[in-house]
This record gives structure tokens, sequence and C-alpha cells, in this order.
């Protein structure tokens, strides 16, 4: 199973905190973790393994739907910030939509992200 990560940059401190207090749990069931740039590199300053992708605005975000859309993609954990200007606001768009269009999961926040850790 792979689980994409990204987070706003407002809300990269809570999703270090989060991948972290689950990380046993995620090692144990084998899951592939993939992020947007900023997003992993936050993730590898915490020891945590992660595969990063380019920087949300310089097009991660389309590249993990690329990834999503070609079935390489059984989750989507994305911390928003919806008080933030986002400057890629329609990749961010794009990506929600494609996982509508491919009923990929998507936790938007940290209470429907603890939900899917609870489902592994």
């Amino acid at each position: 199973m792979t689980i994409a990560i990204i987070a706003h940059d407002g809300k990269k401190a809570e999703m270090v905190a989060f991948i972290k207090d689950h990380a046993e749990l995620l090692k144990s069931r084998s899951i592939e973790l993939v992020a947007t740039g900023t997003t992993g590199s936050h993730l590898e300053r915490a020891g945590l393994e992660v595969t990063r992708f380019e920087s949300g605005p310089m097009g991660g975000d389309a590249q993990i739907a690329s990834r999503l859309v070609e079935g390489k993609v059984d989750m989507v954990i994305f911390f928003r910030d919806p008080l933030g200007k986002h400057p890629h606001e329609v990749d961010v768009n794009m990506l929600m939509r494609l996982c509508d269009v491919h009923n990929i999961p998507l936790a938007t926040n940290q209470a429907a992200a603890m939900r899917f850790v609870q489902t592994l």
C-alpha cells in the first residue's frame, strides 16, 4: 500500500507529528510513503523514510496525481490550510478531484487521517 503525504506550510509540523505518532504501525504494514518535496524533506529530517517528488507549487501535487491515476497511490493524507492563500490551488483542486474520480480515500485534516490509520 502507498500513502501520499502532503501538507501546506502551516500544517507541516502537524503532519510530521501525526506520521511520527503512527510510524510503527505504518512500518508494520509495509506501507510506502510518498510526499511532495518540502513535506517529504520535513519527514526525512524527522527520521522517516519517504519517496519525495517536487514541492507542490513546482508540480509535486501533479506528480502525485499522476501516480494516483496510474493506480500507484492507495490513499492521500493532505493536511490543508483552509485559511491560507496557495499559489498552486488549481493543482490542489485537481488532485482532490482525481481522488474522487478514482475513488481514492482522501483525508484533509487530522481527524479524518486518524480514521484512515485506524482502518489499517
